[in-house]
């Protein structure tokens, strides 16, 4: 699965979730939601872009009532105005195992 895919000056980027690179995860939310930015940032970086450049963001959680707060002050470290678009939206859960996160970034390269 591709990191990023750009169509048309817009990077659409899925699957970030809070599993670090080398296949490990953390119990603590808060670490898995850093994990999920940090990988998006690392993505945005590699294509020359940033969390500015972020015009629509998708938060899945596995209890977002029990992070959401922890979720909110990680986004702030990376976003801030002007704010994208922003869901978060609870989900049953995801394929891998004990992962409490995942996010959905679409980004829009400066003109």
């Amino acid at each position: 699965m591709s990191p990023g895919l750009e169509c048309d000056g817009f990077v659409f980027l899925t699957g970030f979730n809070g599993m670090s690179l080398d296949g490990e995860l953390s119990l603590d939310p808060s670490e898995q939601i850093q994990e999920a930015f940090a990988q998006v940032n690392m993505v945005l970086c590699e294509g020359g872009m940033c969390f500015e450049d972020v015009v629509e963001m998708t938060s899945y959680h596995v209890g977002l009532r029990d992070h959401l707060e922890q979720f909110k002050a990680i986004r702030a470290q990376y976003v801030h105005e002007p704010y994208p678009a922003w869901t978060a939206v609870e989900v049953a859960g995801f394929a891998s195992e004990g992962v409490i996160i995942e996010l959905r970034v679409v980004a829009r390269r400066s003109q």
